[in-house]
């Protein structure tokens, strides 16, 4: 296991994941029969020729998720009960077949649960190309586990003060079990 407990998050942490993808056209197919989407843009060449693009784009749906693959080694491999949202989502940039993308996280916000048995952490994710153009942005709250040998009333909560932290402020997944 190589994620990060909840004590091990700082606030401001930059965390740039070493793993890159290069994306094939096999990839944006898959993905794009995978879920349905027989978006032109993305599969049909002489279509996609026509437009501003002069060529298909990778779905940006996959674009963002093999962006969290990227960075779950680093972040919440072994450590996570669960993703509780994906918010401010933007595709600044297209991705194209053969792009190799790469992926930086910074940690944004954390808090414990009301219950202190666990804690949520924000991550915003920035997704660069090989001409390290930004693709996609967006930010990732997950549910993470505590350290087993750090007990319940930790106390660790640095820099989560104020608005959106404690227990009168509870936010979606504060009562997964």
């Amino acid at each position: 296991m190589t994620g990060l407990y909840y004590e091990d998050f700082a606030i401001g942490e930059e965390i740039d994941h070493g793993k890159r993808r290069t994306i094939t056209e096999s990839d944006n197919q898959r993905f794009c029969d995978m879920t349905m989407n027989q978006q032109p843009l993305h599969l049909d060449s002489e279509f996609a020729a026509g437009t501003e693009f002069g060529e298909r784009l990778v779905n940006g749906l996959y674009t963002m998720s093999l962006a969290v693959g990227l960075t779950i080694p680093e972040t919440t491999d072994g450590t996570i009960v669960a993703n509780l949202s994906y918010d401010e989502v933007s595709h600044p940039n297209p991705v194209f077949h053969g792009d190799t993308i790469g992926a930086r996280t910074t940690v944004l916000d954390k808090r414990e649960t009301s219950d202190r048995e666990r804690g949520i952490v924000e991550m915003g994710v920035e997704v660069a190309n090989q001409e390290n153009e930004i693709v996609c942005e967006f930010n990732r709250t997950v549910l993470s586990l505590k350290r087993p040998d750090s007990g319940s009333a930790s106390g660790d909560d640095a820099g989560s003060e104020g608005e959106g932290g404690g227990e009168d402020n509870p936010e979606a997944g504060d009562e997964i079990d």
